[in-house]
């Protein structure tokens, strides 16, 4: 015959029972505001400070080349000689004054080669705002998505401990009715309290994540829910191509600018010719004349080979990276589609997962409240419930970081069309 348990005092169980009560006590939120969907979030990242930053450094080029384009302001001159010294030359009387104008030619293309580098690094200033652009609407998708993860997260704790109390009471009343030793009680109420504490942990961990949500949204209030869901949202179509890259894109432009360097230094090793004209004033004589001139420096100790020398290796570096990059945006692509693709089949399989667990938690509970299965068959059941239903989120996350990770190598904002 099966071991008999005497009743424990009916005085351990009220005060377990009341234990309960306080550890079921929902968490309240700390704030109330609904966080804007992503979709709007996204529509307002032109005043995020890294686009913000990006615009204005692409500005900041596109000045470069309007000044690229200016030539270089006159030299006026006024010379006098002869004058103020000794002899004939005590006054100003044989004095010779000199009004000239000179000016720099710019020759050999000096003004084209400047011009063309100034384009080339406004081009590059160009691609490197869209891609932090892309950058900022990945980030923007990550912590929105963690955001809602950890609301849910937070939800399946509490209903983790929703059930942990209600199994506890259900082992306590088998208890009070002699059909399960006080330890049982003892112990659903253990596992209460460290659900208790699993719960306070989500909880900390949602508010943290809505925190940055708020940081990186630059909301003016906090949040502390999200209404339009991320997680559930299924990925955008991937683009065909692999060539639109923007890293790749970038890293070409930066080759191109290196390149235009180069010729912008061999251009200034020759000389820099600089053409005059004035007017001479001979006051003895009272008359005047024309004078003109050419000067350039002569290339004897400096021409510029080391800069030239620098701006080739500047060169073949941006090359190299040129070469890196595309490699890596072949390997990234690839991953991202692997991931991507194991995502889409961890979210079914997740979903398949909570479907069965939930019938068995649902089984077993009725099957301990009969007397037919032990409490630690029905805690097992609850665990892998509470499992099952943290690995959907978890699943959900990983495919909004691989749709992330695709949307940067397609040049285009998650879950959107391409730009």
């Amino acid at each position: 015959m099966p071991p008999t348990f005497r009743r424990p005092p009916r005085f351990a169980v009220s005060c377990a029972l009341a234990a309960l009560a306080v550890l079921a006590v929902p968490a309240v939120p700390a704030w109330a505001d609904p966080a804007p969907s992503f979709a709007e979030l996204l529509s307002r990242l032109d005043q995020a400070p890294a686009t913000l930053e990006a615009d204005a450094l692409s500005q900041a080029a596109e000045a470069r080349v309007r000044q690229a384009r200016a030539r270089p302001n006159p030299t006026i001159g006024l010379d006098a000689e002869n004058a103020f010294g000794t002899g004939p030359f005590s006054g100003f009387g044989n004095a010779e004054t000199t009004l000239s104008v000179s000016q720099d030619l710019e020759l050999f293309g000096r003004r084209t080669a400047r011009i063309d580098a100034a384009r080339a690094e406004a081009g590059t200033a160009v691609l490197q705002r869209d891609l932090a652009v892309v950058d900022a609407a990945g980030r923007l998708a990550l912590v929105y998505a963690e955001a809602e993860a950890g609301e849910r997260r937070a939800a399946l704790a509490e209903e983790a401990l929703t059930l942990t109390v209600a199994d506890a009471r259900a082992a306590l009343a088998l208890v009070e009715e002699g059909r399960e030793p006080l330890l049982r009680g003892i112990q659903g109420e253990s596992e209460a309290a460290a659900a208790r504490a699993n719960r306070d942990e989500a909880v900390a961990e949602r508010d943290a994540a809505f925190a940055r949500l708020t940081a990186v949204a630059m909301l003016p209030v906090p949040v502390t829910t999200i209404d339009a869901s991320l997680l559930d949202q299924a990925p955008a179509a991937a683009l065909v191509s692999s060539d639109v890259s923007l890293a790749v894109r970038v890293a070409e432009a930066q080759r191109i600018a290196a390149e235009q360097r180069i010729a912008v230094e061999r251009v200034r090793a020759r000389p820099d010719i600089n053409a005059s004209v004035g007017i001479r004033r001979y006051e003895a004589e009272d008359a005047t004349a024309l004078t003109f001139g050419v000067s350039m420096p002569l290339p004897l100790f400096d021409r510029n080979r080391g800069n030239i020398d620098a701006a080739q290796a500047e060169f073949r570096a941006a090359e190299a990276r040129v070469t890196g990059a595309r490699q890596e945006a072949q390997a990234d692509r690839a991953a991202a589609l692997a991931r991507l693709g194991a995502s889409l089949s961890r979210v079914g399989a997740a979903d398949g997962g909570v479907a069965s667990a939930e019938e068995a938690y649902r089984l077993s509970r009725i099957g301990f409240e009969a007397g037919r299965i032990s409490q630690l068959e029905m805690r097992v059941a609850r665990a892998a419930l509470v499992s099952a239903r943290t690995t959907a989120v978890d699943a959900r996350l990983a495919r909004v970081r691989a749709e992330i990770d695709l949307a940067r190598q397609d040049g285009r904002a998650p879950f959107q069309g391409a730009q």
